[in-house]
């Protein structure tokens, strides 16, 4: 394999540690759409081989299914967000933001707490997953 196209990811720019995150989880996608080690292998050969394989599934399971119905507070539409807003400053060519009015929002500023909260254990859970298949690495061959 030459390139690897990351089909997770939309055209654009992004961080290193997502592109990582994408590219790792394709190479499993990729082994097991692709290469078919179901029809391959023995994965009954031996203990080893068995919970090896029950990893991969899961961990096809989780990147396939549970990580794509993530949702997020914030995509509940009836949510009013709050709009951009910009200020000349004075004596400036010059603008600033101005803030929100944050009772007018309070709906939007609660779903937002609750959102950094489910970010940080969902980073934690990428990580979780991506240690498991670093280290189920060494079956992905047929």
């Amino acid at each position: 394999m030459r390139y690897l196209k990351i089909h997770t990811l939309e055209k654009g720019w992004f961080d290193k540690d997502e592109v990582l995150l994408h590219a790792a989880f394709q190479v499993l996608i990729d082994f097991v759409e692709q290469e078919k080690p179901d029809k391959i292998v023995d994965w009954n050969a031996d203990e080893l081989h068995r919970k090896a394989w029950k990893e991969i599934k899961s961990l096809r399971n989780w990147w396939r299914k549970e990580r794509p119905a993530r949702k997020s507070p914030l995509d509940d539409k009836k949510i009013k967000h709050p709009p951009l807003k910009f200020e000349k400053i004075a004596g400036s060519d010059l603008h600033r933001m101005v803030g929100p009015d944050k009772n007018k929002y309070a709906n939007y500023y609660r779903a937002l707490g609750k959102h950094r909260k489910l970010e940080r254990k969902w980073e934690e859970e990428d990580q979780r997953n991506l240690h498991r298949l670093i280290d189920i690495r060494k079956f992905l061959w047929t």
